[in-house]
């Protein structure tokens, strides 16, 4: 063990879920602190180290030299040591339809840190309930990443679904120093659109959703449009609606599964948009929870959010054990929250 001092992270705090162990794993990374996880994943049905789970450990091990003992499938302890952060030209395969995206996000920032630019190419699963979608990343993440400094590409190379997988994502990746980002309002709004995304799935499936999409958003819909994929890529269905303002662009999704009507599905994701939109918070719950790391990175920031996860209040706790900053949550009217990290 090195001279720094080992973190204790409980699983099973908070919401008790991966993410505690992937923000671990990039903080990790960053700052050289070592740190042992247990009660891994405690609070879901299927409790340890699942495969996405795995190779994002084995992602974090291979760009940062680390010693791992733990990584192994089910596994509900881990610990991890972090060596010197190496660039270079990475290929992880999940190997089932975890998410691609989840393990992007545990070790794309701990590369901004590298001293040369990488690639990291992920396949697995893009688009499934769990995680945010590739779109998500590309369209809402991304570029907020950007606007802070982060030297970074996303590409979405081919959709996988739940349950066959075989998508992937390319990320290309450079030295970077973030900056400070207040987001606390949206700007005007410059439109919303929604895409229905089919792989052998009848073509009037998506038709039905986006017409409920239109049904429940009304005049606010800019346009909408099915994106038909090849037969291969699939079956699978998703329905994304972007809501774009000057300042952010978010994303709201509805994923399609066997037993679930296109209705129902459309709902989803309309509800969430329309909520959203009610709002006047700039940032919906998901991308609440994926801004927290990198303001922290930063050392300072802050943002509302029109809801406060049980994710992002983990998320928040593992980021003060590793990095010195203080972050707070209060309420700012009756529709949102505003979240503050300062160091």
């Amino acid at each position: 063990m090195n001279d720094l001092h080992l973190i204790e992270l409980d699983g099973a705090h908070g919401e008790g879920g991966g993410q505690i162990l992937r923000s671990a794993l990039t903080l990790s990374m960053i700052t050289g602190q070592p740190f042992r996880i247990s009660q891994i994943r405690a609070r879901r049905s299927k409790p340890g180290l699942l495969r996405q789970h795995l190779t994002a450990v084995q992602a974090a091990q291979a760009i940062s030299g680390a010693t791992v003992e733990g990584a192994d499938i089910g596994s509900q302890t881990l610990l991890f040591q972090p060596g010197p952060l190496r660039q270079g030209d990475y290929r992880f395969a999940i190997g089932t339809a975890g998410s691609c995206t989840l393990v992007l996000q545990t070790v794309l920032p701990a590369l901004w840190y590298a001293a040369g630019e990488s690639s990291v190419t992920v396949s697995g699963g893009t688009h499934n309930r769990t995680a945010p979608p590739a779109d998500f990343l590309i369209d809402s993440w991304l570029p907020l990443m950007q606007k802070m400094g982060a030297k970074t590409e996303l590409e979405l190379l081919r959709h996988g679904f739940y349950p066959a997988g075989g998508g992937e994502i390319r990320a290309k990746v450079a030295p970077s120093r973030l900056q400070a980002l207040t987001l606390t309002e949206r700007g005007a709004r410059l439109g919303v659109d929604a895409t229905a995304v089919v792989a052998a799935v009848p073509g009037h499936v998506a038709q039905r959703e986006l017409e409920r999409i239109s049904a429940k958003l009304g005049h606010l819909l800019r346009s909408s449009r099915i994106n038909a994929l090849p037969p291969s890529h699939g079956p699978g269905n998703v329905v994304m609606i972007r809501v774009e303002h000057e300042q952010i662009t978010e994303t709201f999704v509805g994923f399609g599964e066997r037993g679930l009507s296109a209705e129902a599905v459309a709902e989803q994701a309309a509800g969430e948009a329309y909520a959203y939109l009610n709002s006047q918070a700039a940032v919906g719950e998901h991308l609440a929870d994926q801004l927290a790391l990198p303001i922290a990175l930063a050392g300072a920031g802050r943002f509302t959010t029109s809801v406060v996860s049980e994710h992002l209040r983990t998320n928040l706790q593992v980021i003060e054990k590793f990095l010195p900053v203080e972050t707070s949550i209060s309420a700012v009217d009756q529709h949102g929250w505003l979240v503050e990290i300062s160091a």
